[in-house]
């Protein structure tokens, strides 16, 4: 809704009793995200504007009234930093889901389409989100791809497409800066995208994971302002302590009862924390909530229900320099919550710009998305591959044995050395490892596939395979059997993309992805049957260990900007390092006797 001067004036005539209010919500309990009060009061509206909050029943004069009847109301919910594409939906579809749970505005970054689309990509999720009831804002993707040098994605961003993305309207800042080596060190790329963020005088988002001591200061000092990036309380504290404003997300759970704990020891709580849900797959999205599912998290580890909704409201207008949101005030909008309860928070009403657009978990009315907008699909540029092409395969060795370097664990990697025995130029195999495969789908170079020794993921069982792999999106699959993997990774060239699961020769799951290689057309409640099934089947080919070790894992296994070994679509790259590394150490040749001595670090 774009507030014009009549919409003022009308609303400062109906806050004068002049004219009668369009909506009056009457006998709520307001909480007041300024003082932390709850109080009540009743609140007119007009043109979709907080005309007056004023005592109960003081005005009657409304062309319609809703009696709240002493539930408690909260601004709308503000997601601070979010990526769409994890719920693999399109954004009128997410809309549908989320706004039902009280989130009346998004700060999207289009991340993982740019790696896909580039520009295109960040203008699809412009267009796409128009005229939604759900403030979709956008931020300029700043990591395309997020390690420039060991990786290739679908296109590459430095300051004149910073600066392009920086002067569309609907952009209001710059996403998430990955590259922390590059900005630490100086690099060209980094200072001319980091120098249009800061003429533009829009926001920059982080991305500090492990940043400590002057490292961190030195990654503050070149005009970042937010992580969300959180590995720990002291890491939360130590960023705070900075001046980072901090967007708590609800996907690392496991992280928030240490991160509360030492909110709780702080003298008062800052009005920069915010909180993010960052990545939410579809079946969780639905049944577990977004950032309402977050907020009950904080509530539930011991924070103040008042404290945690003004997180999710006041504090991320503030962030996003949205003085119109956050607020239950004259002059803003009228996105608002209604809640029974602060000791569980459920959304029973949500209005935006004062129309009610959910009760009872339920749209009330279809939301309707730009009809105009084609989807961009066929992104998958790869012919369908055999199953010869999922061995790892040693040039210079036909016969023999070699010591290879190998990727030793899940989320946080680290080098391992394992002797392996080599027939016909074919690795064999030993126990207790896999492979991943991973090569470049976007057309952009000969996507020539790249294959690593895998130990942590267990003996897999089968193959997994996603074209959804942060962050330049190139076809991964994981496995031991060469014919599983083949056929995983074809089901989806076939498919445009998605996710898939194969096991003795046969598809246990298979979630397609046709919008560039990550976005469903289904219905949401059916991608999300459908991608909770293969979650669940997934337990078939590997066994799973929380908290790292976990189905989520495998979008992130190849994000060559953590430290450790990743594979990507140039070869085994050390992201400590940033250097791509060759895997053989030493080779053999005719070796009869085969010491397995596995070196992996602990």
């Amino acid at each position: 809704m774009k507030l014009t001067n009549q919409t003022r004036r009308r609303a400062v005539q109906a806050a004068k009793g002049e004219i009668p209010f369009d909506l009056l919500l009457t006998h709520a309990n307001i909480i007041d995200m300024v003082t932390g009060e709850i109080r009540p009061a009743d609140i007119g509206i007009t043109e979709g504007l907080i005309a007056s909050v004023h005592p109960t029943g003081s005005r009657t004069d409304s062309h319609e009234i809703h009696d709240l009847s002493g539930q408690f109301i909260s601004p709308g919910f503000i997601d601070t930093h979010v990526h769409l594409e994890s719920s693999h939906l399109p954004p009128a579809r997410y809309a549908e889901i989320v706004l039902t749970q009280g989130t009346t505005a998004v700060f999207w970054d289009p991340h993982e389409l740019a790696n896909v689309l580039g520009l295109e990509g960040v203008r699809y999720a412009i267009d796409a989100s128009r005229n939604l009831p759900l403030d979709v804002m956008v931020a300029a993707p700043s990591s395309v791809p997020s390690t420039p040098g060991l990786e290739m994605s679908g296109a590459d961003f430095a300051g004149q497409e910073m600066s392009t993305m920086l002067s569309w309207p609907e952009v209001r800042g710059v996403a998430e800066v990955m590259d922390m080596f590059g900005v630490l060190h100086g690099s060209e790329r980094m200072e001319e995208i980091l120098d249009a963020g800061l003429n533009s005088g829009k926001i920059i988002e982080g991305h500090a994971r492990g940043l400590k001591g002057a490292d961190l200061q030195a990654y503050l000092a070149a005009g970042v302002t937010s992580d969300h990036e959180l590995t720990s309380a002291e890491d939360a504290l130590e960023k705070l302590r900075a001046g980072l404003t901090l967007e708590i997300r609800g996907s690392h759970p496991y992280l928030l009862p240490e991160i509360v704990a030492a909110l709780q020891t702080l003298p008062h709580l800052s009005s920069q924390i915010t909180v993010c849900t960052d990545d939410v797959p579809p079946d969780m999205l639905i049944e577990k909530g977004g950032v309402i599912a977050l907020l009950n998290l904080l509530i539930e580890h011991g924070l103040q229900a008042t404290d945690v909704l003004r997180f999710a409201t006041l504090n991320g207008a503030i962030r996003l320099q949205r003085n119109d949101l956050g607020l239950i005030a004259a002059g803003r909008r009228a996105n608002l919550v209604v809640l029974n309860s602060l000791e569980t928070l459920n959304a029973q009403k949500v209005y935006v710009d004062g129309k009610k657009v959910a009760e009872n978990g339920q749209l009330t009315r279809p939301i309707a998305p730009e009809n105009t907008i084609l989807p961009p699909r066929d992104t998958m540029h790869l012919a369908p591959i055999s199953a010869q092409d999922c061995q790892l395969q040693l040039t210079d060795l036909r016969n023999g044995t070699a010591r290879l370097r190998h990727i030793s664990g899940a989320r946080f990697t680290q080098w391992g050395e394992v002797d392996v025995p080599v027939k016909d130029g074919i690795v064999q195999l030993p126990d207790e490892f896999s492979l991943i495969r991973v090569q470049h789908r976007h057309g952009r170079h000969d996507a020539k596939p790249q294959v690593a020794l895998l130990k942590g993921w267990g003996e897999l069982r089968g193959a997994i395979a996603t074209s959804y792999s942060h962050d330049s999106h190139n076809l991964v699959i994981l496995g031991r059997d060469a014919n599983d993997m083949a056929m995983a990774a074809n089901l989806l060239i076939e498919s445009g993309g998605g996710m898939a699961l194969v096991q003795d020769g046969k598809v246990l799951a298979h979630v397609a992805m046709p919008i560039a290689g990550m976005l469903s057309e289904l219905p949401a409640p059916e991608l999300a049957a459908q991608f909770r099934q293969l979650r669940e089947l997934s337990s078939q080919i590997a066994d799973w260990e929380p908290p790292y070790r976990v189905f989520k894992a495998i979008e992130g296994t190849c994000l060559a900007c953590n430290a450790g070994p990743h594979l990507t679509d140039l070869g085994l790259t050390c992201g400590t390092t940033r250097q791509i590394v060759n895997a053989v150490l030493e080779r053999h040749e005719h070796t009869h006797h085969i010491k397995n001595n596995d070196r992996s670090a602990n």
